[in-house]
């Protein structure tokens, strides 16, 4: 699947249950293997240092491993 990063921002996510997320406000890039490694549900400028550490990220992200499709909404699973 390729699609442009910037179309990510702003899309719903939803569980394969139904459940809303949240919404794309931010992106993290794996650099070493070229891809999308997380959605961030909160800009990454708003998330302060001391919740940047992995437990806090994981908290404030959907692992992008998990995304199921991309249309008008982003499907994950639960």
């Amino acid at each position: 699947m390729a699609i442009l990063i910037s179309d990510l921002y702003g899309k719903e996510i939803i569980t394969t249950a139904g459940n809303k997320i949240g919404s794309v406000e931010d992106i993290i890039l794996d650099f070493e293997s070229g891809s999308v490694a997380s959605l961030l549900l909160d800009k990454m400028e708003n998330i302060s240092r001391a919740e940047r550490t992995a437990e806090a990220l994981k908290r404030k992200s959907v692992n992008f491993g998990r995304v199921k499709s991309v249309s008008e909404t982003i499907i994950v699973k639960t």
